[in-house]
């Protein structure tokens, strides 16, 4: 037997932000959604039928790349992963992300935040030059090893987590809790050489020591990464650092 959806009206309040008026602006939209209806499907409906002035970016629709973060009911989530009917709500507010510039309506700039990301060389970094070119073997791991970073590694960089972040929305100098988390993820990497690099540029009040411990970072992380713990760690690293000079070298068991 064939199971019928049960299908409803479902009111979506927008705030677009105009850059022609440089002003924030509400506009009402009525879709029709089953369970299986998303945020994002429900915002595309209205470009293709109802509003196609409507600027909204996506990609993959599937909670992989990261581009589709709003701001939905007051929480800063990816619209491809949040169902309608999961929100309980007739009417569903939607807005663009406030800790980013903003360029027009649900779309924001994101440079300074790969900006941000970049700052903190988020790659495996080698000493040996000719090895970036000619390596002779592979750096192979025990899982222990993969232990330390795997959890903070699954980053699709939606920048949810600095949207979320109160000192990322009160000090533009701050690098933020995505950067952060990914240097300790390098750092904590057993086949990288870049931790000294990374811990010195660190070690000041716009790096590690920026933040808070709020929270607010983890919590809206749509891959279950934990940024709020990473940070910690970090500031555990940079303080060993800057006492003795040394690096922590439990993580890195082969070297």
């Amino acid at each position: 037997m064939t199971e019928q959806l049960q299908v409803k009206d479902v009111k979506l309040r927008i705030k677009r932000y105009i850059p022609s008026s440089k002003e924030f602006k509400e506009f009402q939209y009525s879709v029709r959604a089953d369970k299986y209806t998303t945020v994002l499907d429900a915002l595309i409906k209205v470009k293709e039928i109802q509003d196609p002035t409507l600027s909204v970016r996506y990609s993959c629709r599937m909670g992989i790349c990261g581009s589709c973060g709003m701001v939905i009911n007051g929480k800063p989530r990816l619209a491809c992963e949040t169902h309608l009917f999961s929100l309980s709500t007739e009417e569903v507010q939607i807005g663009p992300m406030e800790g980013h510039p903003i360029l027009k309506d649900l779309v924001v700039d994101m440079d300074d935040f790969f900006e941000k990301h970049r700052q903190v060389l988020p790659w495996l970094y080698r000493e040996d030059m000719k090895e970036k070119f000619s390596a002779e073997q592979e750096h192979k791991q025990e899982r222990s090893e993969l232990d330390y970073y795997l959890p903070f590694s699954y980053c699709i960089k939606c920048g949810l987590c600095v949207d979320a972040c109160p000192v990322s929305n009160t000090n533009k100098d701050f690098l933020g809790p995505q950067a952060l988390a990914q240097a300790y993820r390098y750092n904590s990497d057993s086949r990288d050489q870049g931790e000294k690099l990374r811990l010195e540029k660190l070690d000041t009040f716009e790096g590690a020591w920026g933040c808070e411990y709020a929270g607010a970072c983890s919590v809206v992380c749509p891959k279950g990464v934990d940024p709020a713990l990473a940070i910690q760690l970090l500031k555990l690293d940079v303080l060993r650092f800057s006492l003795t000079g040394k690096t922590n070298t439990k993580k890195k068991v082969t070297g």
